[in-house]
């Protein structure tokens, strides 16, 4: 490195070529750079979603959820395997050992799967596998509002807005939550049906048989051909009514004969609603790796460029902005990264007392930084609140180095009184092989961070990485940029030498240098003095950490003032859609009274299970400046004012910070596995395990996943009656579902 600081001392072009390369490269990487709000993760978990309406549990957990867990238990790397199995769904949630691809991982689950299809209830829809992506959180939610029926505002947020926003690149999904779909609802009357002596399959089997568009293969003729399609679905609604069902004496039964046909709306599977209004949300996920920022600006220009072509009625709002917080939380940082430059220059100054020595060691802050951009961008890293910070804490670290060889250069030139180009290279010399030994040792510091195992590793990882960058670049600036401009622009000060010897005038003597000689010279005679008082007071120090350590609060990420938080609930079991969206409405209301709330959003059934007594109300706070009640305070309020006041209602609630990542699994602080083959035994176990662990200082929202099913009603067949009238149980089965829940069993082209 010596070698390479005389010649950039004498090649100025050289040094200058060398540092301009690595900042322009910086730049264009810092322009090319995400922002986020922490790292993107990989977390290795699949999770397989398979439905079978107006199944019970126990019926989903027999005949799907245990053939489904038998045959991806197999796979290399699962390290633990949780399923669900709630009415008319299974969930079988895959965790994988980290160092597990997770592209790969779903590969497989999708192929372990496909080889039980066959033992699967027939009837089910095809099993969804699909890898759980942290990065794949909604960061955008726009509520459709208008003065039109729910179905038609559903139309116009499924047809269009939807396709216009999954249009814009960098989106990856838009989930519509509270709409009512159009569907054609043919309605049998059960006394027709007797009449003429039909069954229910027997309008079913008409339905899929002449309600159909089947390719007819192709014609040749002579040198052209020609494609067959049979056009067998009906265009209107009424043509319905006209499908012949069966002959009774020479007499087509026609639906229209034993049935009422209906354009009509689909059952709601979803509510939601804004501040007690109803309303169709759409959620906005980014695809994996995207810039959060980036896409979100680009929904809102879209959003902005659709507004003014809305139909009359229709107004669109944004209710919930992951970008605000990010914007924030980035834009904090990055002021703390400017401020720190600035005072870290001001330092300089303050103890050399020349601005030439200050600018020199200042431009080795930028130039570090900037290039530590385009190897970030390299490594496919993003902005983010680690990166920024190992940038921040990087400021202070790299223009160490450049002070060091600075200040030794300063010195052969105002002590040795060598001319400033012999000095550069010279001071460079002497301090080269113990610069390079600080240097190393701070990226032996940082870099094994990088380097860390489980998930902390994962998100440690590009801040152990960008510190070790920075660290690295500032050697090298220390060893070019430094020493080229401490020869050209550093300049001897002139002194004047007292009748007993000593100089006045020189660097030493100016700044805050002289009086922080003097008080450390004073502690280091005083030190010297009391030699074992201070190995005792070191030693108290030493001893003092572990009972601190243990003391201090801990925590995987910061808990920070998001102005944002949500409140789950869940009904008990039975509990319909529209009672569950009665109760959320009552709990917004009175979330709205509390001093700070701006709005509310109350999602009902808006998981994965579509569950229908399940809720989620998103709460949006002012920002933390104008707000009396830090969030925690409010979120608090929630639980003690609020929620205390339906335990009536038996909800099943909490109140949690908006999770940042997405996870197929329960979030929770601390979660407890308890497992047995008895439901009963564990029903008991689980209850006095949440009275033990909510009596606690500091838990708060204590429960369980053990849901009971909601009731039922028992249907037995009388077999031997059954087999009289030749009916099979499959039969009463099918003709029950159809009845009471219905069957989608054609589509319609209008």
């Amino acid at each position: 490195m010596q070698g390479l600081a005389r010649i950039c001392v004498r090649r100025p072009v050289f040094a200058s070529v060398i540092i301009l390369t690595l900042v322009v490269v910086g730049w264009a990487g810092y322009k090319r750079l995400g922002t986020d709000r922490y790292p993107n993760v990989d977390f290795p978990q699949v999770g397989v979603i398979t439905r079978l309406d107006g199944a019970a549990p126990e019926e989903v957990e027999t005949e799907i959820t245990d053939k489904i867990e038998e045959a991806v238990n197999t796979i290399s790397g699962v390290d633990d395997l949780i399923s669900t199995s709630a009415e008319g769904i299974s969930q079988v949630i895959i965790s994988f050992k980290l160092e597990k691809n997770g592209d790969v991982a779903a590969q497989e689950v999708r192929d372990r799967v496909n080889r039980v299809l066959a033992e699967l209830p027939k009837g089910i829809d095809p099993p969804v596998v699909e890898k759980f992506d942290p990065d794949a959180t909604p960061v955008l939610s726009v509520a459709l509002s208008g003065n039109r029926e729910l179905r038609e505002t559903t139309e116009y947020a499924d047809k269009i807005l939807k396709r216009q926003i999954e249009s814009i690149s960098g989106v990856g999904q838009v989930v519509i939550l509270g709409g009512q779909a159009r569907r054609i609802n043919v309605n049998l009357v059960s006394s027709r049906l007797r009449a003429y002596g039909l069954t229910v399959l027997d309008v079913k089997n008409a339905l899929l048989t002449q309600n159909v568009k089947i390719p007819g293969g192709t014609v040749k003729s002579g040198s052209t051909e020609s494609t067959i399609r049979v056009y067998g679905r009906v265009a209107k609604v009424p043509e319905l009514n006209d499908i012949v069902v069966t002959y009774r004496d020479g007499l087509p039964i026609r639906i229209g004969d034993v049935a009422e046909v209906e354009d009509g709306v689909a059952e709601s599977k979803t509510a939601a609603s804004r501040d007690a209004q109803p309303t169709v949300v759409l959620q906005v996920r980014k695809q994996s790796g995207q810039n959060t920022l980036a896409v979100i600006e680009s929904v809102k220009e879209k959003l902005h460029d659709i507004a003014p072509q809305l139909p009359a009625g229709y107004s669109i709002e944004i209710v919930r902005d992951q970008g605000s917080f990010i914007r924030e939380a980035v834009n904090t940082v990055t002021e703390h990264l400017i401020v720190g430059g600035f005072l870290a220059a001001l330092v300089v100054l303050l103890f050399l007392g020349n601005w030439r020595s200050t600018l020199i060691a200042g431009l080795a802050i930028p130039a570090s930084i900037i290039s530590t951009y385009g190897l970030m961008y390299a490594m496919g890293f993003s902005l983010n609140v680690l990166t920024l910070l190992a940038l921040t804490l990087a400021v202070g670290i790299v223009i160490d180095d450049a002070i060091v060889v600075l200040e030794n250069i300063f010195r052969f030139i105002e002590e040795k009184g060598l001319p400033p180009f012999e000095a550069a290279i010279e001071g460079t010399k002497e301090i080269g092989l113990a610069v390079m030994a600080t240097t190393f040792s701070l990226v032996a510091v940082f870099l094994p961070v990088a380097f860390m195992g489980g998930i902390v590793g994962r998100f440690m990882n590009s801040f152990g990485l960008t510190m070790a960058f920075a660290i690295l670049v500032s050697l090298l600036v220390a060893f070019t940029l430094t020493p080229m401009l401490s020869a050209r622009l550093l300049k001897r000060t002139k002194t004047k030498v007292t009748k007993e010897g000593h100089e006045h005038g020189a660097s030493r003597d100016r700044g805050l240098y002289p009086l922080v000689e003097r008080a450390y010279m004073a502690m280091l005679h005083w030190s010297l003095k009391h030699r074992l008082v201070v190995v005792g007071i070191t030693g108290l120090v030493l001893l003092s950490t572990g009972p601190l350590f243990m003391k201090v609060n801990k925590n995987f990420l910061p808990t920070d003032d998001e102005a944002q938080f949500e409140v789950n609930f869940r009904a008990p079991e039975g509990t319909t859609l529209e009672a569950t969206q009665l109760v959320g409405n009552r709990i917004a209301r009175d979330v709205r009274a509390l001093t700070g709330v701006t709005s509310t959003v109350l999602t009902v059934g808006g998981d994965s299970k579509r569950t229908p007594n399940y809720g989620s109300l998103y709460v949006k706070l002012v920002d933390a400046r104008k707000r009396k009640e830090p969030q925690s305070k409010v979120m608090d309020r929630v639980r003690k004012e609020i929620l205390t006041k339906y335990r009536g209602e038996n909800l099943r609630a909490d109140v949690s910070m908006v999770n940042a990542f997405q996870s197929g699994a329960k979030e929770a602080e601390i979660l407890f596995v308890v497992n047995g083959p008895d439901l009963a035994k564990l029903s008991e176990i689980s209850s006095r395990l949440i009275t033990k662990l909510a009596s606690i200082p500091g838990t708060v929202d204590v429960d369980s996943s053990l849901i009971y099913g909601k009731p039922e009603f028992g249907v037995r067949v009388d077999r031997d009656k059954a087999s009289e009238l030749g009916v099979s149980v499959a039969a009463v089965a099918d003709t029950l579902r159809i009845f009471v829940g219905g069957e989608k069993v054609s589509a319609f082209d209008d």
